[in-house]
């Protein structure tokens, strides 16, 4: 399948700002289940390629002018190959690091209380309990709109049984963690065949790593594992370390206005 995404961010602030640095994560890897045709970045000010430690391909955004706006685009064409949400290791860090807890996917009481029932099949077939814990995952937790914020956690989206794509796959991957099964954060793009109306938003799932297979990817929001309609931007431990956009301004009133518009539709 080939995928056209058209991605625009626009920043707008009430008092200007005289200095931003952004930190880009907008470029797909090519992979066995995606290969990029065409890409393009561009953004208001000065654009400089790097490679993060988790081997994403990213930009760092500097702008020094006075302006009261920023905008931030990618677009381009990705072909994608279905291969059931499996991809190889990509040998950039050793699989244990994508055990060790962060502050957004913090195990807690709870979390220990609710992957009880998969300890043993944890054990014995990790691919079973990954399984079995996304299904239980999605009966436990409603996609809501509008119920979290970037800091949310992933204990604060089993306790109120809400949350959207980045909560569930914080969740997935805190359980997976603590049940002994390394698990990473991936932030991409959906093609849900809706080519009418355009997204507010990039989207996010997780994949475990099972041996002898490889990165299983689980859509929690979407109750599948990774699809020909996944494109994957950028991994890591969880949001803070692959969102993609982040960064610092001086300048500027308290809040911002973040106007997002992800058009995703099949060439």
């Amino acid at each position: 399948m080939r995928i056209v995404v058209r991605h625009r961010t626009v920043y707008n602030y009430d008092h200007a700002i005289r200095y931003s640095t952004q930190y880009l994560r907008l470029t797909p890897r090519n992979n066995p289940s995606q290969r990029v045709i065409r890409w393009n970045v561009e953004g208001q000010g000065r654009l400089s390629p790097w490679t993060d430690g988790f081997g994403n391909l990213c930009h760092t955004l500097v702008c020094d002018e006075i302006v009261n706006q920023i905008s931030v685009s990618a677009n381009g064409i990705v072909e994608t190959t279905e291969l059931n949400g499996v991809l190889p290791d990509d040998g950039i860090l050793p699989i244990k690091v994508f055990l060790r807890p962060t502050q957004l996917t913090q195990i807690d009481s709870e979390i220990r209380d609710f992957v009880v029932p998969y300890v043993e099949t944890a054990r014995s077939n990790p691919l079973d309990a990954a399984h079995e814990l996304s299904q239980a995952l999605t009966e436990r937790i409603v996609y809501t709109e509008g119920s979290s914020h970037v800091h949310s956690t992933a204990s604060d989206a089993l306790k109120n049984g809400r949350g959207v794509c980045q909560d569930m796959a914080h969740v997935f991957i805190a359980c997976a963690r603590e049940l002994g099964m390394p698990a990473r954060y991936v932030s991409g793009y959906l093609y849900t065949g809706d080519e009418a109306t355009p997204q507010v938003a990039s989207h996010a799932w997780a994949a475990v790593w099972i041996e002898g297979l490889g990165w299983v990817s689980f859509d929690l929001a979407n109750k599948t594992c990774g699809t020909e309609r996944h494109i994957g931007l950028a991994v890591g431990l969880d949001y803070a370390s692959s969102a993609p956009l982040r960064g610092v301004r001086e300048g500027g009133s308290e809040s911002e206005r973040m106007d997002v518009q992800v058009m995703v539709t099949q060439a």
